[in-house]
């Protein structure tokens, strides 16, 4: 927010700066700090220098003025609300209340201050997102549309960058209770301005979705019904190259139960209406089933393993998640946009469409569209999305499959970064589910973390999985915990020798589980260790690293972390641990510990070189103090 000196000379001065929040008919008691503009970090020293009643600068309205030109200096241009608009903040203001009493400028300001009319409770926008309902008293000569004194200040807790005039954030307190606490009247009036949200609704869960009124151009992009469309040919059409020599899938028809047939034939009438399928004549023929979903419906699926076995793989790359969560370091505000249909936003390349035939009880067809559950699916629509955002990219936004982040530093700043993306969206005709969706938000969960300015933290929901997760009782059943708590393990400091036990469980693949005391007492202590799991702060490569290791007999660990936060204190960036192979448990501790540094320094790599502090490896080995000292001896 761009703040310009707010007085020019004569009566006006002294009425915006003398005037303070009072209720009518309480005379003003002098001039106090809550008066003050917002004009630099010189108002609240020079409230303070004049807060006595009897201090010189109050005697007179000419030493007044003296004494305010002497501290902030003569002004080079004044206030503006078309400057205002230039940089995106607007005050909404009505017509002044009748009965406006002028304020007059007497040498005892304390005893002849003119009470002045106050509003009923208006809702005030500042930029595009800020919107509360507030009471202002009304001045007649202003140069500005509103003066926001220091009670507002201490409220809004307001972070500012006065070389750029924007609001870099927030308070805590406003995200809840000013960016979408009051509803926006369908007409304009005297009182009220639709600036908060444009109403969508969203038609899987019948309800109203908020969306900033400064995306309302961009309201196509959440339109369901332009959605359900074909989409067109383009460069980036799912290519699908079979192996030489293969027979094309074969798969068997299902039977299916009354609800199933229901389901399947809204789903063929669906399908044939939206122009993603028709009739087939290939000689590649699917199996059409049926899956529960956890809220009780049906999930119609196509086996396609067959159909994968023989398939070219496109080994376009999904992003490194960890790797591209560092991206996210010194963002202030968050939005998470969520693609509609996905894989369904591409067509099949012409002359592949025979491929993806499937066959049910009521007759044969093929996709136009890209289907789900073709092996190269994934990779495929990575690479376009990827190339629609790739101006974007680890810029101000990460993108995982149909999952995108835009991140920025201040809420300004942010308002363009949607806006960008919104417009190359709409240029690719790609849509948006409105109630997935959220905007500028001081934390958002992305891809199974909770994400805000601090750092990063596992996901409450997954917490709560684990630390509720039964005991197993088949191998299955242990593969699944291990693989779903392998996901975080980063999380977790020594995790490799945590887990030790529960994976030499699995050695040799068992037939069927032997699980034991010490296997519970490790199965409990892991659970423990997740629910108790650390905050990763974002890595500053501005500031020095601090690598401590460690190293048991059956496996190494390692801590990155750095000082951060006021007051500094040591905190987190990322943990590492690895299970020893056959031939390092022979190692004795003396070669172990130096182990555990190298492999940490190559896990942390991308971090730890070419940054501009030297960084310190921590150990209790005493010996590794010498390492880099040692002399060869001659035989």
């Amino acid at each position: 927010m761009r703040y310009r000196n707010v007085w020019k000379s004569g009566a006006s001065t002294l009425a915006k700066i003398g005037q303070r929040d009072v209720l009518p008919g309480v005379k003003h008691p002098g001039f106090r700090a809550q008066a003050i503009t917002q004009l630099s970090g010189k108002a609240l020293l020079w409230a303070d220098s004049i807060w006595s009643q009897n201090h010189p600068a109050i005697q007179s309205y000419s030493s007044f003025v003296d004494h305010f030109k002497e501290v902030f200096g003569q002004p080079s241009w004044d206030s503006s609300i078309a400057q205002a608009q230039d940089h995106g903040y607007v005050y909404y203001v009505p017509d002044p209340v009748n009965n406006w009493k002028t304020c007059k400028q007497t040498t005892n300001p304390v005893n002849n201050w003119k009470t002045c009319k106050k509003t009923t409770p208006l809702l005030l926008q500042i930029g595009v997102l800020h919107l509360e309902k507030i009471s202002l008293l009304v001045l007649e000569e202003s140069t500005a549309d509103v003066i926001l004194g220091r009670p507002w200040l201490e409220q809004h807790n307001p972070i500012l960058s006065w070389k750029t005039g924007e609001v870099l954030k927030w308070g805590d307190t406003c995200f809840n209770d000013c960016f979408s606490e009051f509803p926006v009247p369908r007409s304009p009036s005297s009182n009220h301005l639709p600036v908060c949200a444009t109403s969508i609704e969203s038609p899987l869960e019948k309800r109203s979705v908020d969306i900033p009124t400064c995306y309302a151009p961009f309201s196509d992009v959440f339109c369901p019904k332009r959605a359900s469309k074909l989409p067109p040919h383009r460069p980036w059409d799912c290519a699908i190259h079979l192996l030489l020599g293969e027979s094309v899938p074969r798969g068997k028809i299902y039977p299916l139960s009354i609800p199933e047939e229901k389901a399947m034939e809204e789903y063929i009438e669906e399908a044939l209406a939206q122009g993603y399928i028709h009739p087939s004549t290939s000689p590649a023929a699917s199996s059409f089933f049926f899956v529960a979903k956890k809220d009780g419906g049906l999930q119609p699926c196509i086996d396609y393993r067959a159909l994968n076995y023989i398939t070219v793989k496109f080994r376009y790359p999904l992003p490194l998640v960890p790797v591209a969560l560092e991206y996210l370091r010194g963002a202030m505000v968050f939005t998470k946009l969520d693609l509609r249909s996905v894989y369904y936003l591409i067509q099949l390349r012409d002359g592949d469409e025979w491929k993806t035939a499937f066959i049910m009880p009521t007759g044969h067809y093929e996709y136009l569209i890209m289907p789900y559950g073709l092996v190269n699916a994934p990779s495929v629509f990575q690479d376009f999305i990827h190339e629609v955002l790739r101006e974007f990219l680890h810029k101000f936004v990460l993108v995982y499959i149909d999952n995108i982040l835009i991140y920025s530093r201040s809420l300004a700043e942010h308002c363009h970064h949607v806006a960008e993306v919104l417009k190359r969206l709409r240029e690719f005709q790609l849509f948006l589910k409105a109630e997935k969706c959220s905007f500028h938000q001081p934390s958002v969960q992305f891809l199974g973390y909770n994400i805000d300015s601090s750092g990063i933290q596992m996901d409450e929901g997954k917490v709560a999985a684990i630390k509720d997760w039964p005991t197993p009782t088949t191998v299955k059943e242990l593969q699944r915990f291990l693989g779903f708590a392998n996901f975080h393990r980063r999380f977790i400091q020594n995790y490799s020798s945590i887990s030790n036990l529960l994976t030499s469980l699995l050695r040799n693949k068992p037939k069927s589980l032997s699980w034991t005391t010490s296997a519970e007492e490790a199965f409990n202590t892991l659970k423990e260790a997740f629910t108790t799991a650390p905050l990763l702060v974002h890595s500053d490569p501005n500031k020095p690293f601090i690598v401590e290791v460690d190293a048991s007999t059956t496996g190494v660990g390692a801590v990155l972390s750095q000082q951060q936060g006021n007051p500094s204190r040591l905190h987190p960036c990322a943990f590492f641990s690895c299970k020893l192979n056959p031939a390092e448990v022979n190692y004795d501790i003396g070669n172990l510990e130096p182990l555990s540094v190298k492999l940490a320094l190559e896990e942390w790599r991308h971090w730890l070189e070419g940054v501009r502090h030297p960084f310190l490896v921590l150990t209790d080995h005493k010996n590794l103090e010498y390492l880099r000292a040692t002399k060869r001896l001659n035989p």
